[in-house]
C-alpha cells in the first residue's frame, strides 16, 4: 500500500489479530501456549449482511490479550460465514487483523472507493458496528475488519 494510499484511508494501528478454527476447544491448548489464557464466549449474530444477502450466525469465540493486541480465536457454530469460505479454501489460520474507526458509516465507501469489498456488515447499535472487508489484489486481498466502538 502505498504511503498516500494509507495516508488517505487514515486507518489506525491494528489493534486486533483473528484467526479461525475448526474448533476452539481443540485449538486453545496450542494458541494459549503462545498467547496466554484465553476468555471464551458464544455470540448470535442475527441480521447480518454477509456479501449484500441477510444471515445470521452464532459464532464461538475466544480473546487473550498481548500487550494492546487482541488475540482472537472464532469457530463457527452455525451459518455460512466469510470464516467458512475461508476454511474451504485455506483451512485454518489468520483470517483478519482490525482497525478502529469513529464513522463505518463513512469509512465504508472511502475503502470501497479504493477497490475494498465489504464482505460482512453487522450494526449492534447506534454506537457500535463491525464490517470485515477484502482488500484489493494489489495489497494481498486479505480481510480486514472495521470496529466502530
Amino acid at each position: 500500500m502505498s504511503s498516500e494510499l494509507f495516508d488517505r484511508l487514515g486507518l489506525g494501528p491494528i489493534d486486533q489479530v483473528s484467526y479461525v478454527v475448526e474448533n476452539i476447544d481443540r485449538a486453545l491448548p496450542n494458541y494459549e501456549a503462545l498467547f496466554g489464557p484465553f476468555d471464551v464466549s458464544q455470540n448470535e449474530l442475527p441480521d447480518c449482511t454477509i456479501r449484500g444477502q441477510a444471515a445470521d450466525c452464532t459464532l464461538k469465540m475466544a480473546i487473550a490479550h498481548s500487550g494492546s493486541m487482541e488475540i482472537e480465536l472464532i469457530e463457527v457454530i452455525e451459518g455460512e460465514t466469510t470464516h467458512t469460505e475461508h476454511l474451504r479454501a485455506h483451512g485454518e489460520g489468520l483470517h483478519h487483523v482490525r482497525f478502529r474507526v469513529d464513522d463505518i458509516d463513512a469509512k465504508l465507501p472511502e475503502l470501497q472507493a479504493e477497490g475494498f469489498e465489504t464482505l460482512l456488515y453487522k450494526r449492534f447499535s447506534p454506537e457500535i458496528a463491525f464490517a470485515y472487508v477484502q482488500t484489493p489484489d494489489a495489497i494481498g486481498g486479505s480481510v480486514i475488519e472495521l470496529l466502530q466502538l
